[in-house]
């Protein structure tokens, strides 16, 4: 049966050399693009290969479409193929620990037809604790035919997500406190959220261990923040499509399917002047 949300350390640890898995680095730095690169090179999980935000999982920029734009759903699947993903393939995402980044590609092949995706719980830093081996250098898989089923209704766009807002769609927000209510904004170039919006950081989601918390608890937690809307009048968004994707992971875990991503998120809306901005 395929894994479609969480995987265990201890699960993944027994089928490193099940050839139908393949394990994928996602590790990234905001602030430093080449970090996640250059730690997978040092050191990674056996047989997993790098997989890049910036190179892999984005597309090009304009300047007003976000800081991490999808890519065209066709150049996507040609990634994935290329990368040894192919239909039959468990994927099991991880990066440094809360998953974040993992996310966004559990997300990325959920979104062309692949249900097999799912994340390491607690990532590498529960891994290394653990004392379980690494490798360095550079692997890969031979390339794959990817067979994308794009599933359309898991995305929004930047004008749907303004006309649901007026329909009494519950917007999330999966940005720290401090930037969804302005008062900072360290990536983008204006402070504030999407008028309406409900402040739902991603690291909610985790456990003091830094795992996910159980399906219950998340169950709680999205309760509180959308007051009762259901899943599916859901649209979740953060600073440019990332940290949203932790929070559909959540959600999908505690048993709550269809809420939406709008990928371009705040580096989208905040770029056109003309779009309302609301602090606090």
């Amino acid at each position: 049966m395929a894994l479609t949300t969480l995987v265990e350390t201890s699960t993944l640890a027994a089928r490193l050399e099940t050839p139908s898995w393949l394990v994928a680095d996602c590790r990234f730095d905001l602030k430093d693009h080449a970090a996640g690169e250059r730690d997978y090179e040092r050191g990674h999980i056996p047989g997993a290969i790098h997989i890049d935000l910036d190179r892999d999982l984005a597309g090009a920029k304009t300047g007003a479409n976000g800081r991490h734009p999808l890519p065209q759903p066709e150049a996507l699947a040609r990634t994935f193929g290329r990368l040894g993903i192919g239909p039959d393939t468990q994927v099991v995402a991880y990066d440094q620990d809360s998953g974040i980044f993992a996310s966004r590609l559990w997300w990325m092949l959920r979104w062309l037809g692949h249900e097999a995706v799912a994340v390491l719980d607690g990532g590498l830093a529960k891994w290394l604790a653990e004392g379980r081996p690494t490798r360095s250098g550079r692997e890969q898989r031979p390339a794959q035919s990817f067979p994308a089923n794009l599933q359309s209704d898991m995305l929004m766009t930047v004008d749907e997500v303004a006309a649901r807002a007026a329909e009494g769609w519950q917007l999330l927000d999966a940005r720290a406190p401090e930037r969804f209510r302005g008062e900072v904004e360290p990536l983008d170039r204006v402070a504030g959220h999407i008028p309406g919006a409900t402040n739902y950081f991603y690291q909610s989601n985790l456990s003091p261990t830094g795992t996910f918390k159980t399906p219950d608890e998340l169950r709680a937690l999205v309760g509180e923040k959308t007051a009762g809307t259901s899943a599916e009048r859901v649209v979740c968004y953060c600073g440019s499509g990332v940290t949203a994707c932790h929070n559909l992971l959540a959600m999908e875990h505690a048993g709550l399917r269809g809420a939406k991503l709008y990928a371009g998120s705040w580096s989208e809306w905040s770029a056109d002047p003309d779009r309302p901005v609301e602090k606090g």
